[in-house]
């Protein structure tokens, strides 16, 4: 496992006197890139997300995904991480096997278990929130919501509203994994630095001016601020934090119940107790 040498992020003077070891190489960092695939580059309607797979918008949408995870990869491999772990986890998926960047593992298929990162523990070394969207109800964020589009769901852990950036670096945190890199629409940024400040690098590949409305950049540019991203993550792995709530949490969850012919729906809320981030997602 790669040591987070926590003094790098300390000022000079604080190490004066101090005898510290040399830390482990770039080659034994490991790596978990957790995606989604609102957040990627060209990606903003929810005809090329939703899960009615196999569309024109949405097999294009893929190849999108993998170029921009490909620029990730590269970045990574580069600054010299020795392991890295890819997990699809959009509903529907979005890993083109053809398409897989060499250098990484891909954890892909159907029936994934909820509400977990499968095969992550506490022997990586950061966590990256690829392709991501922000939490429902954010005005500029592009496709954003929180676990179901569809029924507008909203979360609050112990008072406060969180959406998937949050619920998935509280898993990773249960393992003292840091999240180190988040990528998606300036909004999605914009979160980010909210839940785990600004040591955790961010990378924007659209603006959001409604929810189906952005503006969108180049392949070329967005993939190379993916690549410089990816580098400038491991360099900052000493001084990101694992982002943990205190617990139990106390969750409120509400969303919409549509009638049978869709025709109507009402806002139903639940509220309970979580005993640890392993069960967030199953609330």
């Amino acid at each position: 496992m790669f040591r987070r040498p926590w003094f790098f992020c300390l000022p000079i003077a604080a190490l004066l006197g101090m005898v510290v070891s040399v830390p482990s190489t770039a080659s034994d960092i490991k790596i978990y890139i957790e995606t989604d695939l609102e957040g990627v580059s060209g990606v903003y309607t929810f005809d090329q997300t939703r899960h009615a797979a196999n569309t024109p918008p949405n097999d294009q949408a893929k190849e999108y995904f993998m170029g921009d995870l490909a620029a990730v990869i590269r970045g990574l491999r580069d600054a010299g991480v020795g392991e890295i772990t890819v997990l699809d986890n959009h509903g529907s998926g979005a890993i083109i096997p053809h398409l897989m960047e060499p250098g990484a593992k891909y954890l892909v298929g159907k029936n994934r278990p909820s509400g977990t990162l499968q095969g992550l523990d506490k022997t990586y070394s950061g966590l990256i929130l690829f392709g991501h969207h922000a939490m429902m109800g954010t005005p500029d964020g592009v496709l954003h919501h929180t676990r179901s589009s569809k029924n507008e769901t909203r979360v609050w852990y112990n008072g406060v509203e969180s959406g998937e950036l949050a619920q998935l670096a509280a898993i990773a945190g249960y393992y003292g994994v840091p999240p180190i890199m988040v990528t998606g629409d300036e909004a999605t940024c914009r979160e980010s630095k909210k839940f785990f400040g600004d040591e955790c690098v961010t990378v924007a590949v659209k603006k959001g001016i409604t929810r189906e409305f952005a503006v969108l950049y180049p392949f070329a540019e967005t993939r190379k601020a993916l690549y410089e991203g990816a580098k400038r993550a491991v360099a900052a792995i000493p001084c990101c934090k694992p982002y943990q709530l205190t617990y139990p949490v106390h969750a409120k969850k509400q969303w919409l119940v549509f009638d049978k012919d869709g025709s109507s729906s009402h806002l139903e809320t639940k509220e309970g107790t979580i005993p640890d981030a392993l069960h967030l997602w199953n609330f």
